[in-house]
């Protein structure tokens, strides 16, 4: 490595100087990429050149790297505020993994923990600090940043400072009195969703000087997105899970209890899966996340507080087993699949049943301000039009964030199938008669038991057995007969009660219909997954063509050493290298500082093992 490379990472180079090493020294050597992403490089020249600046780069886009190579570069001690003690620990494993010297201030740290960490600071053997919005607040803690030699402040997470983000929090919105303190400091906001209001109250809040504003793609085009009629959710999850064998994920879910039911009912089914919601005691959320990291369990079943911060790169798949309040938030959920930047997919489960239930939540909650109430219903609602869209859901999902895209995906279930319709006047008839049958006065559940002919003691007992609606849709399942009923609540023939415990009632719209005056034209569901996939392993898709068996074989290497070094398995190598490894086999140590994250403090540490274990697969012949 270049002597300027290791002065940096030890926290000991004396300035910016003639011998101070590139940006793409850096990168190479001490993160083991060969070449930025897109805009990396760009994000990067201006921080080092002492800018202020708003970085808006999808997750899996590489915006950790645009601060913390500006950090080993500038002179002096970069300050990293980071909302969750998770996030500070996996970003410093990361970096102490690469040889950096990088640590975080927390609530966690011992007395003893703490005084050591605050004499590294006094000597500057530092070059990264993370740190929580609520300590650095702290005026004690501002009077000592004074002391220190700054050499940046980067914001990550930077959309918890605005009250129009999808996770406002207050300690966030203080933090421009850090521009009033540090002028000359360049201070740095990053975050992966951002909407055109956010962006603009971030850049007010901060107090940003002549701020340089890098706006990303938000195209994730690794990741497949799926949506299916949801009717037997567990059922449906299964199916979809019994396809990612070994395969790691998350499973979002609204409540803490269901959370709680959906895993339980996972692990009965011989799935390694556990729940994490904000309820759950501190050691058991620490646990189940330790757990997932270090790929001792292969699922998460969680609600919205867990996610931010988990940079596990290996996230194969997403699934929202409930739909998300807004698209802010399923986007930046849906993101914490393949950050690696191999192929990966996020599922919906919905029924339009889900928004009338978070409408009714937003109205009962407890927000006091109405603007900020008609903006979150208007935001559920662009999210149920998202999920009831008939076109690319990419080109949805993008033309949100204002990214235009003319033409469709082709990765999303609507290019892959695309939606097939059928004349349902028939069945339209069948269903809007057999509400008006039975009163009005029935949900969604019995009036399908009605029409498909159902022997129960409630039919018997309302008499609905002698109806002439009773049994005509017999022909049908009661998925096809649930989604009948969702198309026409949708198109406005039927509403559903809220007063009266959801009943089915008849609008003036059902009248022509019923009547047989006007045709209908119904989608036919969609209840499972499509695959484009058929005949190939998830495995060999996930990466492209590589050898499977020595990726497995990698992998059981990495697991081993993360076991003996206390770390997640992505820590040592994440799936990408082990993909590369896998691919191009490399023989000795500069083939192997070819492959993407390999640095050169990874191949002292681990290279000898890695390449041993590809020599012995290839003498074996396997």
């Amino acid at each position: 490595m270049l002597h300027t490379a290791s002065a940096i990472v030890s926290g000991s180079a004396p300035g910016l100087a003639a011998s101070a090493p590139t940006p793409l020294q850096v990168l190479r050597e001490v993160f083991g990429y060969q070449e930025f992403r897109p805009g990396q490089q760009q994000v990067v020249q201006q921080v080092i050149s002492g800018c202020d600046g708003l970085v808006i780069m999808p997750t899996g886009g590489g915006k950790s790297l645009c601060y913390q190579i500006p950090a080993l570069v500038r002179p002096g001690l970069a300050v990293i505020v980071s909302p969750l003690i998770a996030l500070m620990k996996d970003q410093v494993d990361s970096l102490r993994a690469n040889g950096v010297a990088a640590a975080a201030l927390h609530s966690a740290l011992s007395r003893e923990e703490q005084f050591d960490l605050y004499s590294a600071l006094a000597k500057g053997d530092l070059k990264l600090l993370y740190v929580s919005p609520e300590r650095l607040l702290l005026p004690d803690f501002l009077e000592r940043l004074a002391d220190w030699r700054l050499s940046l402040v980067a914001i990550d997470e930077a959309h918890c400072i605005s009250q129009w983000g999808h996770d406002f929090r207050p300690e966030y919105a203080q933090l421009g009195c850090l521009k009033q303190r540090f002028p000359q400091i360049p201070l740095v906001a990053l975050t992966a969703t951002a909407d055109d209001a956010t962006r603009q109250d971030i850049l007010a809040r901060l107090g940003l000087q002549q701020p340089f504003i890098h706006l990303a793609s938000f195209d994730r085009p690794n990741i497949r997105y799926s949506l299916i009629d949801k009717y037997k959710p567990n059922e449906q999850l299964v199916s979809y899970l019994d396809r990612q064998p070994g395969q790691c994920g998350i499973v979002y879910c609204t409540s803490r209890s269901r959370t709680e039911e959906v895993a339980r009912f996972l692990r009965a089914r011989n799935i390694r899966a556990a729940c994490y919601h904000a309820g759950l005691p501190a050691a058991e959320r620490n646990s189940v996340q330790e757990a997932f990291l270090r790929d001792d369990i292969d699922i998460v079943v969680a609600t919205v507080a867990f996610g931010m911060g988990i940079d596990k790169p290996n996230v194969r798949f997403v699934v929202h087993y409930d739909l998300p309040k807004n698209i802010e938030s399923y986007y930046q959920e849906t993101g914490r699949a393949g950050r690696d930047g191999l192929s990966a997919e996020a599922l919906l489960l919905y029924d339009p049943a889900d928004t009338e239930r978070l409408r009714r939540m937003l109205d009962s909650g407890e927000q006091n301000n109405p603007d900020q109430l008609r903006i979150e219903q208007f935001k559920l609602n662009l999210m149920a039009a998202f999920a009831e869209a008939q076109t690319c859901r990419r080109q949805v999902l993008l033309n949100y964030f204002g990214e235009y895209q003319s033409e469709p995906c082709g990765n999303c279930d609507i290019c892959l199938d695309p939606p097939r319709t059928y004349d349902g006047s028939e069945d339209a008839r069948k269903a809007l008669s057999c509400v008006y049958r039975v009163g009005q006065r029935f949900g969604i559940g019995y009036v399908i038991e009605v029409l498909r002919g159902a022997q129960n003691q409630r039919v018997r007992e309302q008499g609905h057995d002698k109806l002439s609606t009773f049994g005509i849709g017999k022909d049908r399942s009661h998925e096809h007969w649930l989604s009948v009923f969702r198309q026409l609540i949708h198109m406005g023939l039927l509403t559903q009660n809220i007063t009266r415990h959801l009943t089915l009632q008849l609008t003036e719209a059902a009248r022509p219909v019923l009547r047989g005056e006007q045709a209908l034209q119904l989608a036919v569901p969609r209840l499972e997954v499509i695959s484009s996939r058929k005949g190939r392993s998830r495995e060999r898709e996930v990466g492209g063509d590589y050898d499977t068996a020595l990726f497995r074989a990698l992998r059981k290497l990495r697991k081993q050493i993360a076991e003996e070094d206390e770390v997640p398995p992505y820590v040592v190598f994440n799936d990408a290298s082990l993909v590369e490894m896998a691919r191009h086999q490399p023989c000795d140590e500069d083939e192997l500082l070819e492959i993407n994250g390999v640095g050169h403090r990874k191949l002292e540490r681990y290279g000898e093992q890695f390449l041993d274990c590809i020599r012995e697969h290839c003498r074996s012949g396997r």
